[in-house]
């Protein structure tokens, strides 16, 4: 997609989700100006503008599964406002950067809380049953897991140029564990509609990837015979 018309799109979904609220016109735009700048960081290869939109886009094939769909789209946008490969604290950080950014933009005190706390569940990728609206975020935020094989492929680099500080040994090794760790797990996904139509295609792309990492001289003969 292109730059432009992504931004356009971005904006006018901004737009929406922050009408109810009344935000001020000047204000919404500097924020949304700020958020751009912040997605579009050069280190960032796959948390960028692109994955904001794809989650926003599942987000909307998962609204009827919501109790708070514009507190879920808000935490779509914040979930990885702060993203910095080498910190353990990404989801603290940018549930407090939503936090004051909302706040400048008077949303109302509660449904910032919710904002924050859907945010901070991004970090484990887990959540009680009973919580419908981390539910959406989690299986939006792992969207990308079911994609098509080769739309897969390019996310699995994306990931990797952003990890390039690794030694290709000890990225694979980390990589790995992560995962089978998703795959360890009874089910990846929450909501009825991904677990139906997304859950067998995540598992085919985390395992295909595994077994890529696993046998790196296979994969290096095949592509060269």
């Amino acid at each position: 997609m292109f730059k432009n018309n992504l931004k356009d799109i971005l904006l006018y979904r901004w737009q929406q989700t922050l009408e109810p609220f009344g935000v001020d016109q000047v204000a919404m735009e500097t924020a949304f100006a700020q958020l751009v700048t912040v997605y579009s960081a050069p280190h960032r290869h796959y948390h960028n503008l692109d994955h904001i939109h794809h989650v926003l886009e599942i987000i909307d094939t998962l609204k009827t599964y919501t109790d708070n769909l514009s507190a879920v789209q808000l935490a779509a946008w914040f979930h990885d406002v702060v993203y910095e490969p080498q910190a353990q604290d990404n989801e603290e950080k940018s549930a407090e950067y939503a936090d004051q950014l909302l706040n400048t933009l008077k949303i109302p005190t509660e449904h910032i809380n919710t904002v924050t706390r859907l945010i901070l569940n991004t970090k484990s990728h887990q959540t009680d049953e009973r919580d419908l609206d981390s539910q959406v975020l989690l299986d939006a935020d792992l969207g990308i897991l079911a994609v098509n094989p080769e739309h897969y492929l390019k996310y699995a680099d994306a990931i990797r140029q952003e990890y390039s500080w690794l030694s290709t040994l000890e990225y694979m090794t980390a990589r790995k564990q992560c995962l089978q760790k998703f795959l360890q797990r009874p089910q990846i996904y929450c909501t009825p509609l991904m677990l139906e139509f997304a859950e067998l295609f995540a598992r085919y792309n985390l395992n295909a990837e595994v077994y890529r990492i696993t046998h790196p001289y296979t994969q290096e003969q095949e592509s060269s015979s």
